[in-house]
Parts: C-alpha cells; structure tokens; sequence
C-alpha cells in the first residue's frame, strides 16, 4: 500500500491486543477476492484504502476499509467489483462466527447458537445427529461466491442472526438457507422430509424462490411470527379502536407492516350518544394508530409502517386526502401513515359522466358501507337514496375535483393511494356475501376479509394475515419449470402457518380458518430482457403465457395439499371451492389485450378443487421485492429498474447494484424513466392480475420531461386511472416522478444511475 512501505503500523485484534500489520495478509485475502473475476485489480482496491490507515487500527476497520473501497470502484465500466466487496464481506463474516475461514459442521453451529439463546432448542429435538450431519454435509458454502455486493451488505445488516448492540454474528449465508429450511420442513414425515429439506435449501439459496425479512430474519429463532402483513379492522366504537391500537403495537414489534380500515370511524360534528357532545373525527383517532404505528422499531430490523383504508366518500375525504402533504400544521396532518382511497364503478362513473360525488358520514347511512364491499347494486340504489334525503347531512363535490384532489396529493406525496374495492370482491378468492374484502395491506398487495374487534381478545373479530415468497421469473426457461418451485413455495409456507405462534386469538383462528399464502414474483424486467422483450404490447403474449403456468401450478400445488392434508375449513367461503380459478372471473376487458386462451388441463383442476377443496384460501400476491431482489441479484419484483446501476441509501451506507446480465443485456433493458407513459406497464400489470387471486403493488411512474414544460397533466394521470380500472387493477401503490435528484453523472459521466432512498419500512417488500 502506498505510504506503508517503510513505516511500521500495528493493528488491535478483536481481544484488544496489538501486532504488526502484516501487508502480505492484505495481499492474500485481495487475491483470493479478486481470483477469477474479470475486470478488477487488487492494486486498485489497495490504493482506494491506503490513505485510511492508521497506527492501532482495529482488525475490524481494516476489513471494512476493504470492503467499502472495493465497493467504491463499482461503475459501469467495472461492475464486476460488486462480486470482489461480496467476498471479502463473506471472508469477514467466516472469520467472524467461525474464528477461521472453514466453517462449523451444521451440529457445532446449532449447539452453540442453541446454548447461546439464538436458535430455537426445537431443532434439536426434531432432527437427530445423524440427520443433522448429512444435511451439514450437503450445505454449499461456495453458493456465497453468487452474492453481489448489494446482496451480501443486506445479507448481513438485516437476515443474518446477531446481537443489534454489538454487530457480533452467530451464522452464515449457507447455514441461514439450510436452518430455514430444515426449521420449515422440520414436521414432515421422516420418510421424506430429507428431500423436501434439500430440495428447498437447493431453491433458496441459488435464487429460485425468494423470502421476506420476517422469515429470514426470524425462522430458526426463538421468534415466532413471521407474517409480513397484517390486517386490521376498526369499527365505531372506543373499544374496537382500543383494540385496533393494541393489535399494531402487537404486530409492529414482530416486524409486520400493517394495514388499518378506518372507513368505518364517523366524521367531525357527528352526533355521540344523547347528542350532549359531538364527535372529534377522524384525525385525533389515526394520530393515535399513528403513535401505535411508530411505537417499536421492529426489532432493529426497520421501523413501523402503515397504511390506513378510507372509502373515497368518506365526509372528511377533504381533510383526510391531505393528512400526507407537508402544508398545515402538525394538528391537521398525520404524516407518518400512508393514505389509500377506496373507489368503485360508480365512483368513475360519477367521473366520467360529469356529475357529481356526494360525500356521506358512514354513520349516518345504515347499510351503505357493508353494501360498497359485497354488493354493488345496493351500494348504488342505497347511494341515491341517501343523495335524495334532505334529513342527512352531506356534501356534494363534482366529481372531476374529488379525483383531482386524490391525484394531486397523489403526485406530490406518492403516498396516496388507490383501491377498487368491487374488483377486489369481484375478482378476488372470497365469495363477498359470506367474507368481503374491505381492505388491503401495507403495500397494497394483499386482499382478505377482516372483521373489527370489540377487545383484544376477541374471538368473533378478524385479523388477517399473509405469509410471502417469491419465484425468480429471471431463472425460469419453460412455463413447465414453475411446477416444482410453485409445490415447494406453498408447502413451505403453508407449513409455517403452523409453525408460528399468534400474539391475537382473532388472527390465529383466522389463519387457521383460511390459511391465505402471497406468492409473487421477482427479476420480472430481467425476464423480459433476456427474451429481448419492454413493457408493452410485444410482451403480452409471453407474460400471459408463464403468468398462466405460474399460478396454475400455485393452484394446483395447493389442491394437492388439501387432498393430502385437508382443506381449509372456510373452503366454501371461497371461489376455489366451486371450481372458479381467478381466469375465470377476470375482467373481461383484458380480452382486448391478449386472446383468452387455456394451455393447461384448466378443467381438470377445477373438477379437483370440486372434489378435494383447496387448502390455501389465496396464494398469489404481487408485492414489490427490495432487499431480496439484491439479495438474489434480481430486478424488483415486476418493476422496470430505474437505472442499469442503481445506488439504495440503507442504514449500512449508499449500496450499489448493477442490473443482472448487465454485460450482455445492457441494451435490452427497458428502463424505467425511458419509458414515456405507464399505460404499457400498467397493462402488463392486467395480464398478470388476470391470474392473481389477490392484488398487485402496481406504481405509476412519470418523468417529466417526456411532457410539455416538465409538467405531468391531470388528464394524463386520470387517463392512466381509468384505464387501471377498466383492466381490472385492484390497487395502485406508489406514484414515482422522475425529478433528476441525486444522479452522480459528475462523478460517473457515461453512467445512468439513480439513487433510492431506503423506505422506512421493508415489510411488504420481500
């Protein structure tokens, strides 16, 4: 290293001692990192770190100066550094949890973490020795030579087990997958558990399918609850809002994201009781789900987030569209939520035909809100009839404004969202007479009945909950190829159900009830480029087709289980039961953008789901996929990725990663802020919403400069709107604009980059 040669540094080993720094132990472990990746030069890293050293340095710091140089020299030029920084992170972690770089056999790891307190003593009693030794024998340590940079950073901040106050780590990446694995599959019968074991440890750890933070976090651990999203529902009264606050700070402190149905919750000046006081309204009662929301960090992990469910005619809908926006004052905002907004056909009737939307106290109209979730015909004639009483107090808007105020907080906060409620019920698993839906999750995915509580322990209430995974479109060369890793993911996760413990008898007795699953996708932008295929119509034909299979195999996975196990005991409260599969009660409109076809034995599968009934009350789910997309090397869920290098601002620092096949598929990505509107996406989004059970975090994404004076027009975003709902989109999540922030072209001229700040919370974002 330049300056070093002829002074004589020491450093200070973990123990506090000191000893010479020995320049040739930098130079092996550079070599071993660089050994057999193009592109890189040990020096290079070498001099980037030179100037840091000082007399005493830490063991510690001196790997991390390493890392973060190598790191550093991640361009577009030499992306390959990404894979250099993954090893010498692997190399730290070796010698951190083993004190060498050979690591532990499997028995030597679980029995010290077991007597440590950080594994669950319950593997232990499930495998024996021997068992125990031959899935040891099977872990494929060099799987973490696959890492990037970007992967192996989250890898250790946020799954790997350790002490939060110390960073001290008690595992590596390989016996993380195998412990999950083996803790998952940990009940099976012993005749064939071995295989399902090796066979899921083979798909998570070479990127087939991927998991949340809750379970790679926590499987394994004495922790026991490991679904990503919660749904909880509020009536009227003090006691089921009570209840609603003491059900997040549950789930918020076992790293849940939440959704929250407050659209029952009467408007301001609202008679109470024999009339001597008026109602506060809304805002007081979300400032205090908001204080809930924020209460626990989730573990270390990240912190709380929600989003609160609020029907588009609610009276306050003035006040409450803005909680978000940085104008008012702190009595008048709750900003630390996010806000979606609940429509239906009526409501972009209403629009269409120039007319109006009146906006109604839910407690002054019986029936009507019950009526907007499960039957749309005594939504519109309970509408009207209420519009036409002059005895209950209302306010009438045009309609063009109500959505014009909806798109406007829309676009200046992005975190305002949209639910079509009737495509949700219409389109969804449940029969909505018997389980309406009413609400969605944090990240707007996720689509299950719910009940409001009258106190914590309620057993007549109902909190939803659902479990994610993922599978890598990205590896995927034949829609035959789904069929093993669908069978894997809705065993494994099914499994986990009962596995998990649940802090709220509603929840488990409706888990237990339903058993709902979200399997979604991951790496969908490099699929399409490998097929040379953008986010339009050229790719219609192809996405329905590995749509079509990918939730086929869902199904049928989940029809086997109920012929093997049982099904579930609400079964006929679902569609499945009577033989709908979700193409079959798709919207139809989605017939003008690809030809309705069925290349699988669809028949078949319905006649079984007659007989056996299915055992998992949903199973698909399409939720946006942050750090398992690095972890896997993967693109963001369905996304376009915003740049061939992206930088992501994480509590461990500015982590930089590079589209996968960057080398060769560098002209065939259809990026994000080149793309001039969202309407090819969002139809692709219809396609796949055609074979979803649930939803999808569908986001609408502008960039300014494809528009006259750098201005997005309202007609331009209510146009996308109405066309999300004529295609049967249940949701719409984020809205992206494009502002030039953050680019580092200075730096990195010929780069496209693009900097995303870490959201305040991974929950949903698997």
């Amino acid at each position: 290293m330049k300056g070093t040669a002829n002074m004589t540094l020491k450093f200070t080993k973990s123990k506090g001692d000191s000893q010479e720094f020995d320049l040739e132990k930098v130079h092996k472990v550079l070599e071993w990192a660089t050994d057999g990746i193009s592109g890189v030069s040990m020096s290079e890293i070498e001099l980037k770190s030179n100037i840091q050293l000082y007399d005493k340095i830490p063991a510690y710091d001196i790997h991390e100066l390493l890392i973060k140089s190598a790191s550093e020299l991640i361009s577009e030029h030499t992306p390959n550094y990404q894979f250099v920084a993954a090893r010498l992170i692997s190399y730290k972690l070796r010698k951190e949890v083993y004190g060498e770089y050979t690591p532990w056999s499997l028995n030597k790891l679980i029995a010290y973490n077991v007597s440590s307190g950080v594994y669950d003593a319950g593997i232990l009693e499930k495998y024996t020795e021997e068992e125990l030794n031959e899935l040891g024998s099977y872990i494929k340590h060099e799987r973490d030579d696959t890492f990037t940079y970007a992967g192996m950073e989250q890898f250790r901040g946020k799954y790997l087990v350790q002490d939060r106050k110390t960073k001290e780590h008690y595992e590596t990446p390989q016996m993380l997958y195998m412990m999950v694995s083996a803790t998952l599959f940990s009940n099976y019968p012993t005749e064939e558990r071995m295989k399902y074991v090796k066979d899921y440890y083979d798909a998570i750890s070479q990127f087939y399918i991927s998991l949340p933070t809750p379970i790679m976090a926590g499987v394994r651990t004495p922790t026991r609850q490991f679904s990503s999203c919660v749904l909880i529902e509020s009536d009227d009264s003090l006691d089921s809002i009570n209840s609603t606050a003491s059900s997040i700070v549950r789930y918020i402190s076992k790293k849940a994201g939440i959704g929250i149905n407050a659209g029952q919750i009467r408007a301001e000046g609202a008679r109470v009781g024999d009339g001597s006081v008026v109602h506060t309204g809304l805002i007081p009662f979300l400032k205090y789900f908001q204080s809930a929301v924020k209460s626990c960090s989730q573990g270390g992990v990240r912190g709380g987030a929600a989003t609160v469910y609020l029907p588009i005619w609610h009276y306050e809908f003035e006040d409450l569209v803005v909680l978000k926006n940085n104008k008012g004052t702190e009595e008048n905002r709750v900003r630390h939520m996010d806000y979606a907004f609940q429509l239906n056909k009526l409501m972009y009737e209403r629009l269409l035909s120039g007319g109006n939307i009146t906006l109604f106290d839910p407690n002054d109209v019986p029936g009507l809100y019950d009526a907007f979730f499960d039957d749309q015909d005594k939504f519109k004639e309970l509408y009207e009839k209420y519009e036409r009483a002059y005895s209950i107090r209302k306010k009438t808007i045009p309609a063009l404004e109500v959505f014009q105020k909806l798109l406007t907080e829309r676009k200046d906060t992005g975190r305002i969202y949209v639910m079509n409620v009737d495509h949700a019920n219409d389109h969804g698993s449940f029969i909505a007479e018997e389980a309406p839906i009413k609400q969605s999750n944090l990240c707007c995915e996720i689509n299950l009945p719910t009940k409001a509580l009258n106190d914590i322990n309620d057993e007549e209430g109902e909190i939803s909950l659902c479990t994610l995974s993922a599978i890598n479109w990205g590896l995927i060369n034949d829609p035959k190829e789904f069929e093993k890793w669908c069978d894997l993911s809705v065993r494994a996760l099914d499994e986990l159900l009962d596995y998990q413990d649940y802090p709220i008898p509603a929840a488990k007795i409706s888990t237990m009830n339903r058993r709902p699953l979200g399997i979604g996708i991951i790496n969908l932008a490099y699929f399409l480029a490998k097929r040379g295929l953008k986010y339009d119509e050229g790719a219609f034909e192809t996405v329905d087709e590995y749509a079509e299979a990918w939730s086929y195999y869902l199904i049928k996975a989940s029809a086997n289980l109920a012929k093997e196990k049982s099904k579930i005991p609400l079964n006929n409260q679902t569609k499945y039961a009577f033989g709908d599969t979700p193409n079959y009660t798709y919207k139809s409109a989605v017939d003008n953008l690809i030809e309705h076809k069925e290349r699988l034995p669809w028949d078949e599968l319905r006649t079984q789901l007659k007989t056996t009934g299915i055992r998992n009350s949903t199973l698909m789910a399409l939720m946006p996929a942050e750090t398992s997309a690095q972890i896997s090397n993967s693109t963001n869920g369905i996304e376009p990725p915003r740049a061939l290098v992206s930088y992501k601002q994480s509590k461990d620092g500015v982590l930089a990663q590079v589209v996968p096949g960057y080398h060769y598929l560098r002209n065939k990505y259809d990026l994000l802020w080149d793309q001039k509107s969202p309407d090819g996406y969002l139809k692709i989004c219809a396609i796949l919403q055609k074979y979803v059970d649930q939803g999808i975090s569908v986001n609408t994404s502008y960039n300014p400069e494809h528009y006259e004076d750098n201005k997005i027009p309202m007609s331009v975003m209510l146009q996308d709107l109405v066309t999300s709902y004529k295609y049967g989109l249940k949701q719409l999540y984020y809205f992206n604009t494009y502002d030039g922030a953050g680019e580092m072209k200075e730096d990195l001229p010929e780069l496209e980059q693009s900097v995303i700040d870490e959201e305040d919370c991974d929950s949903c974002k698997i």
